[in-house]
């Protein structure tokens, strides 16, 4: 989910505010900015409508040892195509990006979904490990990820924990990034500024996290009935006008099965409110997201109006960071499961990110 600090402090501009572009296939009109100076790449192509839930399944899942982790993946498109990576949040999985993936691939990039550490077939590599899920730390297996299967540059895009992985990535390693699309913007965290009281409403919004940082969360992220049932809640409360089935569900669910997937959930939720503590190795890194850096790669940020995370004034409150070239969109009717939801919203984002 998205930085509960930047989440407070945009609610602050104005609690209420609605501001929604139409769906739909995006139009210049609803651009913040675009373009690279000379409009050098040209207009960016159509993506075709897809109807959410058309595909449900990849066929082609690999492995690759990468970092500290054996990591899972699903790979679309041609193979000399130009990269996509797919970053997934939680409660999610690579299904998120299942109708996604094909859109891009018709429009010749290679699509690459892993699952990150903790979820579906990513395993650490040692027992001894920590199973450490700090924001740096997943970046860090997404840079690996890229060197192991000989990816110099790649358009990364995400949501939840996926949008803040690409912008630590795209504001830290901007040589590897040709372009970003952040569902919810720039979702940095810094861990200091977390520890200070919310407004009461933005407290209550997450409840999951405060629970994940008691003994009884944690037994029911290691519970196999309390586990997907508690996952579920979020999936309804955060998507309101998703009509996802059981199937939809378990598909994802089975990703949950991971088994060091409560020790990661536990981790990242406690080390985010400063409750647990992250690798010394990833200090340096920490004290430079810590700085909050300005993200310069071309850039398209989505806001999903249904989403309670989403906060009020358009984007306005996470503008700042984007220096580069940029395009920020609403999508009306649409929950936190964005690229799941809206596929082909999700989808022309990243080619006209590409296009900037």
């Amino acid at each position: 989910m998205m930085n509960r600090r930047s989440f407070s402090r945009a609610v602050g501009l104005g609690a209420g505010a609605t501001a929604v572009s139409a769906i739909g296939l995006p139009t210049a009109a609803t651009a913040a900015s675009a373009g690279r100076p000379g409009g050098t790449r040209g207009p960016a192509p159509t993506v075709p409508a897809v109807v959410p839930g058309t595909h449900t399944e990849f066929t082609r899942l690999k492995q690759v040892r990468a970092g500290v982790l054996d990591i899972g993946y699903a790979e679309v498109g041609p193979a000399h195509g130009p990269v996509v990576i797919c970053l997934h949040g939680w409660p999610y999985d690579i299904h998120s990006f299942v109708d996604v993936a094909p859109l891009l691939a018709a429009a010749g990039y290679r699509v690459i979904v892993p699952y990150l550490r903790g979820h579906g077939t990513t395993r650490f590599l040692s027992a001894g490990t920590f199973r450490n899920a700090q924001q740096s730390a997943i970046a860090v297996d997404i840079i690996a990820l890229m060197d192991a299967l000989r990816i110099d540059r790649a358009v990364l895009a995400g949501f939840d924990w996926g949008s803040r992985t690409a912008d630590i990535i795209a504001a830290l390693w901007p040589e590897r990034v040709s372009a970003l699309v952040s569902v919810s913007g720039y979702l940095i965290t810094d861990v200091a500024a977390q520890a200070k009281p919310l407004a009461a409403a933005a407290e209550h919004t997450w409840w999951y996290q405060f629970y994940f940082a008691t003994e009884r969360g944690r037994l029911a992220m290691e519970s196999p009935i309390d586990r997907p049932a508690l996952c579920r809640l979020v999936w309804d409360t955060v998507s309101p006008n998703w009509h996802f089935d059981d199937a939809t569900f378990a598909r994802t669910a089975a990703a949950f099965e991971n088994p060091d997937y409560p020790a990661i959930v536990i981790h990242n939720y406690r080390w985010r409110l400063g409750l647990a503590d992250g690798e010394r190795c990833y200090d340096a890194l920490e004290r430079k997201l810590a700085a909050r850096p300005r993200i310069t790669v071309p850039t398209v940020t989505l806001d999903p109006a249904l989403d309670p995370f989403t906060a009020p004034g358009d984007g306005s409150a996470y503008r700042s960071f984007f220096a580069g070239p940029y395009v920020h969109r609403t999508l009306s009717g649409v929950g936190h499961n964005l690229p799941q939801e809206a596929p082909t919203a999700f989808a022309q984002a990243v080619v006209d990110a590409d296009h900037l």
